[in-house]
Formats: C-alpha cells, structure tokens, sequence
C-alpha cells in the first residue's frame, strides 16, 4: 500500500445543511485527526450496529497509533470543522487475483448526520485510495438487518460474496481470540 499523501485528499465539498462537507484521508501523526477517529469508533461502538458498548481503553489509547502500523488508511468526513464520519480500510490480499484488497472495515456516520450523503462521499475516497494502491476489489461485511447500510453498499456495487451458485454465499465468521476488553 503506497504511502499517505502529505497532501489531504478532498472531495468538492458542498453543503450539507449546517456547514460545508469536506472528506479527507486521515492524517494518523496529526492530533485532531486522532481524536477524531478514536470518537467516532467510540460513538460507532455504543451504537446498537456497533454492539451498544464503548471501546475499551485499550482501543482508544492504541487504535490510532496499531492503525498507522499497518497497511490501512482512515477517511475522515467533517462538517465545516466537526468530525461526523470516519471509514477505517485495512489492506489485505487477494489469492486469487494476486493483487491486494481493501477491505472498509468500519463506517461511521454520527446518527444526527445520516441521510445526507456522506458515507457515499467517503466511499469515493475510499475508493480513489484503493485504486491508488492497486487494489482489485473492495470488500465490507455488514449486518444482515442494517437494511439501510445494506441498501447503500448494494447501491455502489458491492453485493454478497459467491463463487460457483450452486456452493451459496459466503458468511463472515469470528473466532475471539483475547478478548476485546483483555487484550494481550
């Protein structure tokens, strides 16, 4: 995965009642950037499709600094200078294609700013870094009653993972490990 820009990437920004959007790759060494992103995966993971319990101390004291080690970027969506969305990608590797992936990880748009276009502008982002990197495919997992998450990812092109039609879809599975609020 190339390297952040030191220049931000931005889409237009335009109105979106209450201030001007502007969308951006995060810098992870920048401060503001960093609070940003820890509070919207906190505020994300106290929300009921984020399992409704706040990060734990651990996250929110490494996140950023494990993310900037990592082949990963974050966008970072503000109204005027109010942090409101946030998508974390990590890079990973497509056996088949031989060529890298991203896979958007988390999306985040602050309850009071939904419906109004932005994780759509972030996806732009999101997808302009990938194609920077090379990578073949984008790929997410979502709930299967986020019906309105759903309804957007289907709307950019993502749809369920599937091979040959008659072995069905693919389903996303977790092992824990450590466990989220006890890490190693």
């Amino acid at each position: 995965m190339s390297a952040p820009s030191s220049a931000a990437v931005v889409t237009n920004a335009v109105d979106v009642g209450g201030g001007r959007l502007n969308i951006r790759r995060a810098r992870y060494a920048d401060s503001r950037d960093a609070e940003a992103i820890v509070a919207l995966l906190d505020a994300y993971a106290q929300d009921p499709a984020g399992g409704s319990e706040p990060l734990s101390a651990h996250a929110r004291q490494h996140l950023v600094s494990e993310l900037s080690r990592r082949p990963a970027f974050s966008v970072l969506a503000f109204v005027g200078d109010v942090p409101v969305g946030l998508m974390n990608c990590l890079e990973g590797f497509s056996t088949f294609a031989c060529a890298p992936l991203i896979n958007v990880h988390d999306v985040v748009v602050l309850s009071a700013h939904r419906g109004r276009g932005i994780g759509r502008a972030m996806f732009a982002v999101a997808e302009q870094e990938a194609l920077r990197s090379g990578a073949c495919k984008m790929t997410l997992e979502v709930l299967s009653r986020n019906n309105t998450a759903r309804g957007l990812y289907e709307s950019l092109g993502f749809a369920d993972y599937q091979l040959a039609g008659d072995m069905g879809t693919a389903c996303f599975m977790q092992k824990w490990l450590i466990s989220a609020s006890n890490p190693l």
